[in-house]
């Protein structure tokens, strides 16, 4: 039923607990379960009943519980990847709480998190570092993914240094890295994000073409590089922020250099769902936006660029390329 909140949240609360993996490790009396797990064990029973009514887990005869198809899904082991993301104890997870506060959003114009957690989601990371850690995750996945296709999608010829804005643990620029090996980068992070990427590049061998700097993207950026790269940064901002971020980029892009921007655009119908979707949680959690074409084109004005070449890619995220302004 469209009205009930009920099964949403029994799958979260699963997907926390991890039963999913413990039916797949062979525990499957929900008493073992819930010693393990240290829950209540009537409780739990009500709750894996509920799952296997709506096809999550099937109950057998003799009490015990096994995954359906829909339900090993959630096994943290699966390659969807999904389970993290609905852990209520991860960072994305946790956010996805918010949105009992959509009601006020909607209302106010502002996000939903602080009221409902006491603080705003950044400041959250930073003064919890397991949910700051959680999020450089997340995050990484992601962008190993986006990596593979911005690299194969950029025209790198004339591009010999790089900056990437917000770049989270470097999963994205040693990927681009190695597919242009003429090419230095530089990524930009908060502290314990950028040192996580360091140990990265030394990992990967690439220390000698890739560092990390400790800064925020609202201040003075590394100059005078050819490329700088926002991939699913002004998403998770007001337009005001938003900005500032783009002219930081235009004060330090090259006179030649260009600014790419990373996101889904709204209005192109085969986002669908997917893009709203994700602009109800930017609203809940950060007071962010999708946004569409010309939106990002008056931003990146604003902030003295100019938005040039557009190109989606197959994931359906695209990449919107900007120069500065003569």
């Amino acid at each position: 039923m469209l009205s009930s909140i009920s099964t949403p949240m029994a799958i979260r609360v699963a997907a926390t607990l991890k039963i999913p993996d413990l039916i797949g490790q062979g525990i499957h009396s929900p008493d073992r379960i819930a010693v393990t797990t240290c829950t209540d064990k009537g409780s739990l029973l009500r709750l894996m009943r509920h799952l296997a009514a709506v096809g999550i887990l099937v109950e057998r005869p003799s009490g015990g519980f096994e995954l359906t198809n829909l339900g090993d899904v959630l096994r943290s082991d699966h390659p969807a990847g999904l389970r993290p993301w609905l852990d209520t104890t991860s960072a994305l997870g946790r956010s996805d709480l918010a949105f009992f506060g959509l009601l006020e959003a909607v209302r106010t114009g502002q996000p939903a998190y602080p009221g409902v957690f006491g603080r705003p989601f950044w400041d959250d990371l930073s003064e919890d570092p397991e949910l700051g850690a959680s999020f450089d995750a997340l995050m990484a996945s992601e962008r190993t993914t986006a990596a593979l296709e911005i690299a194969a999608a950029v025209d790198w010829n004339g591009v010999s240094s790089m900056v990437d804005v917000g770049g989270g643990t470097g999963r994205q620029l040693v990927q681009i890295a190695k597919r242009n090996p003429h090419l230095s980068g530089i990524l930009v992070d908060l502290p314990a994000t950028a040192a996580a990427a360091g140990r990265h590049f030394e990992e990967e061998g690439l220390a000698n073409r890739c560092r990390a700097a400790s800064g925020s993207f609202f201040d003075p950026l590394p100059p005078d590089a050819d490329f700088y790269l926002l991939s699913f940064i002004l998403h998770d901002w007001p337009d005001a922020e938003a900005t500032q971020i783009l002219r930081r980029c235009a004060e330090a892009v090259t006179r030649n250099g260009r600014v790419a921007i990373v996101e889904h655009v709204m209005g192109d119908a085969q986002t669908g769902r997917r893009i709203t979707g994700m602009d109800m949680r930017m609203m809940a959690t950060f007071g962010g936006r999708e946004r569409t074409l010309a939106e990002y084109t008056d931003l990146a004005g604003t902030a003295g660029l100019e938005v040039g070449q557009v190109q989606r890619m197959g994931s359906g995220s695209s990449i919107i390329e900007c120069t500065p302004v003569a």
